[in-house]
C-alpha cells in the first residue's frame, strides 16, 4: 500500500513538473522573435471628433524590400505633418546580404479590401468605400498624385465630406512557396496611417511578420492551425491585430 502511494504521488509530482515546464516553455517560446504590431497614436487625438472616415486605396513600394525585418524605424505623429511614414529599411551594407523580394501588382488592392472589410462593420464610423475614395481622387485630376499627402487628403475630406482618410501602403508581401506543411513560409508588411481633415497624422499602424515555424513561434503558430498560411491569410491576421488599437469607434465581434 505504501508503495502505491509512493508511485502515485512520485507520478503527481512528475505531471506537475512537467505543467511548469510545459508552461515556462509556453511563455518563453511566445515572448521569442521581434515585434509583429507597432501602433502610435497623436497625443491630441482626444480632441478629434472622427465619425466618418474614406478609405484611399493602397500603394505598394515598387522596389524590392527585404524579407526579414532588421528594427525598423516608425516616426510617430506627435504633432508633426508628415507626408511619409515607412518601414522601409535604409541601403545599408547589411541589406544587401539579406534577400529581398517585389512587391506583386496585386498586392495594394488584396491589402486594401482586407483592412476595409476588418474595418468596415465597426460601430460609431462610418467607412466610405475604396473605389469611392480612388474614384474621388481620380476627379481631383492628375496634378492629384503630386500633392503633398496632407494636402490631398484635405481636399479628399472636404469633397467627401469625411473626418479622415486611412491611407496605406504594402512594403513586403511574399506568397507561401511549397504546402501549409512546409516550404518557403509567406512574408507579409505594410502600414496604416489615419490622417485628419486638417492633414494632421492622427494614428500609425504598421505589421510586419515572416511567419515562423513552431520552433520559433510556438503559440503565433498554434494561432494559425499549426500550418504555414497564404500570404492573404497573413494580411488578415494582421489587419485584425493592428485594428485592435484603432482609436475611433467600436469593434464588432
Amino acid at each position: 500500500m505504501d508503495r502505491q502511494r509512493l508511485n502515485h504521488g512520485g507520478a503527481a509530482m512528475s505531471s506537475l513538473a512537467l505543467g511548469v515546464l510545459l508552461g515556462i516553455s509556453w511563455f518563453a517560446l511566445e515572448g521569442c522573435g521581434p515585434t509583429k504590431v507597432t501602433t502610435n497614436s497623436a497625443p491630441d487625438i482626444e480632441k478629434y471628433r472622427v465619425k466618418t472616415i474614406a478609405v484611399l486605396p493602397f500603394e505598394a513600394l515598387a522596389t524590392p524590400q527585404t524579407t526579414e525585418r532588421r528594427d525598423p524605424e516608425i516616426l510617430g505623429p506627435q504633432g508633426v505633418l508628415r507626408s511619409d511614414i515607412s518601414l522601409g529599411i535604409p541601403p545599408t551594407v547589411e541589406r544587401q546580404n539579406q534577400p529581398t523580394a517585389t512587391v506583386p501588382a496585386v498586392a495594394a488592392d488584396r491589402v486594401t479590401q482586407i483592412v476595409y472589410r476588418k474595418l468596415q462593420p465597426w460601430g460609431g464610423i462610418l467607412t466610405l468605400t475604396p473605389s469611392e475614395t480612388g474614384r474621388v481622387a481620380a476627379s481631383l485630376g492628375p496634378q492629384a498624385a503630386k500633392l503633398p499627402q496632407p494636402q490631398l487628403v484635405r481636399q479628399l475630406a472636404e469633397q467627401m465630406k469625411a473626418d479622415a482618410v486611412l491611407v496605406g501602403r504594402v512594403l513586403i508581401y511574399q506568397e507561401r512557396g511549397g504546402s501549409k506543411w512546409g516550404g518557403d513560409p509567406a512574408v507579409v508588411g505594410f502600414e496604416l496611417k489615419l490622417v485628419g481633415a486638417d492633414g494632421k497624422v492622427l494614428w500609425v499602424g504598421s505589421y510586419f511578420e515572416r511567419q515562423r515555424p513552431m520552433t520559433e513561434d510556438f503559440a503565433g503558430f498554434l494561432d494559425r492551425g499549426g500550418v504555414f498560411v497564404t500570404a492573404d491569410e497573413l494580411a488578415a491576421y494582421g489587419a485584425e491585430h493592428v485594428l485592435k488599437e484603432f482609436p475611433f469607434g467600436t469593434r464588432v465581434h
